[in-house]
């Protein structure tokens, strides 16, 4: 087994098999923290604080303090509005409906907190296509979108919605892997090398 490069600030399974996907060996650490957005906060300066205090909080805590920590958040914007994940049906319900023939942004920050701190920021534009009330409950009976912020999982079921995606599919699943390798490399941690 490859010994670990960084410290993954994050317990989802999703941001593992990206980085997998990658090639980059990582211990897990997940960090609580108050993800509560401030008043009048836009987007994406949410997304970006959260990212870093996810880093910050981990680095702090980190026993390996030569390992760079990462950390990551997304958010799916509607019309200005972060949509989080959805408190119960009713609430998945209503995201799913005002996500329905419309285009929606999700922002995914990452921060690399190591030698120094790295900050990106990916921004894609999802559309879906309109849903019918049906489906929308039979998705919600399958519990993919319990645990996703805007009610749905790209890389899954939630997948037949979108009609069209303008940006980076990694980064709508929780990790954009473009920026997450530019700020690997500023860490001197090369994803592809001889």
């Amino acid at each position: 087994m490859k010994k670990a490069q960084i410290i993954l600030a994050s317990a989802s399974p999703r941001r593992r098999e990206l980085l997998d996907q990658i090639g980059i060996a990582y211990e897990v650490w997940p960090v609580d923290i108050d993800e509560t957005p401030n008043a009048n906060e836009a987007p994406a300066d949410y997304a970006r604080r959260i990212a870093a205090e996810k880093s910050a909080a981990c680095h702090r805590l980190a026993l390996h303090k030569d390992l760079p920590v990462l950390a990551a958040d997304t958010a799916v914007v509607l019309n200005g509005r972060i949509m989080g994940k959805p408190k119960d049906r009713a609430d998945a319900l209503a995201m799913l409906r005002q996500l329905s023939g419309q285009t929606h942004r999700v922002l995914s920050a990452v921060s690399l907190r190591g030698r120094t701190h790295g900050e990106a920021l990916s921004v894609t534009e999802v559309t879906f296509r309109t849903l019918s009330e049906p489906e929308m409950l039979t998705y919600w009976a399958t519990t993919e979108p319990a645990d996703k912020a805007g009610s749905y999982a790209i890389q899954g079921l939630g997948s037949v919605f979108v009609q069209s995606i303008a940006g980076s599919f990694s980064g709508v699943v929780g990790l954009p892997l473009f920026e997450t390798a530019e700020l690997l490399l500023q860490q001197g941690i090369q994803v592809l090398h001889e």
